[in-house]
């Protein structure tokens, strides 16, 4: 009788393989890099058909990519899918759905009011997005990278480096010892002088600025543990991360990484924030009392 209860708590009068999951092409393409031979050949076939893949059958899809039925299967589930019913109906709706207002540009004419529908829709979208690919076990590993690390280091340029000193005001508010450097020559020095006692945050959207790539590198090469947040599942900076958290923000003419891709950055960075409290949650809340007192004096 408990477990009834429970699977229609999380599930109400819908069952999990018709439940359709957002932006699936999006997740194979982030996962991509880590797959096996197999896997991967079906990974390959699904991004450039996914049309195709809606109306085939798991023995044919297996067939076409020389792949077995139980690879095509352990290919959806490496997705978070419950298998591939689930994948062909959130295929469908990424490929079927029109393209909606909150994805349009803006255009020279707008009044002000379509411009706040707009910016603030593309926001909304960001997050949503961003949740579909939101890797929760990547999530673990950042905060269980950051607990056991000596000192965190946080890595951005451009737009990213308020991003970067939000993270670091944030950390040190649960009492986690962090230090920012947007300054890309400081950036080079501290991360060559890391180590395995260091963790290093890189907050970067396009995962391809020369400045932080470089820094990354460094601290990668130095041994520090190295967390990146970037929105591209491709992007050259990945070859240097040991963890990767991913964003999804569709920028256009107007709307530049300077702005929907901050707001999935931050909420990314406030996750982790909240994750690293929970994990130490004592201390946490009693550096925040603390911290909040020694603000005190800064109030009217």
């Amino acid at each position: 009788m408990k477990k009834k209860e429970t699977q229609s708590k999380s599930a109400p009068g819908v069952r999990k393989d018709t439940a359709v999951v957002s932006n699936v092409l999006s997740r194979i393409r982030i996962r991509q890099a880590s797959l096996g031979p197999s896997t991967s050949s079906i990974a390959e076939f699904v991004l450039n058909n996914p049309r195709r893949v809606v109306g085939m059958s798991v023995t044919e899809l297996a067939t076409e990519t020389g792949a077995s039925d139980g690879s095509v299967v352990n290919f959806c589930r490496q997705l978070g899918l419950t298998g591939f019913q689930q994948l062909k109906l959130s295929l469908a709706q990424d490929t079927v759905q029109p393209v909606q207002f909150i994805q349009e540009d803006l255009q020279r004419g707008d009044d002000t009011s379509t411009i706040c529908r707009k910016i603030f829709h593309a926001g909304i979208q960001a997050l949503r997005d961003t949740l579909s690919v939101v890797d929760a076990d990547a999530i673990d590993q950042a905060v269980q990278a950051i607990r056991a690390a000596d000192r965190i280091e946080i890595y951005g340029i451009g737009s990213s480096a308020p991003i970067a000193e939000d993270a670091q005001y944030r950390m040190l508010r649960i009492g986690i010892d962090a230090r920012v450097v947007v300054d890309s020559h400081i950036q080079a020095i501290s991360a060559s002088r890391t180590g395995p006692n260091v963790a290093v945050l890189t907050i970067s959207h396009s995962g391809a600025t020369h400045e932080t790539l470089s820094a990354t590198r460094l601290a990668h090469e130095a041994g520090a543990k190295t967390i990146v947040i970037t929105n591209f599942a491709n992007s050259p900076i990945q070859a240097y991360a040991d963890i990767k958290l991913y964003t999804m923000s569709k920028e256009t003419r107007f709307r530049t990484e300077a702005m929907t891709s901050r707001i999935a950055q931050l909420c990314v960075i406030d996750t982790l924030i909240a994750a690293l409290a929970m994990a130490d949650y004592d201390h946490a809340t009693e550096t925040l009392r603390e911290t909040f007192d020694v603000l005190s004096i800064k109030r009217f």
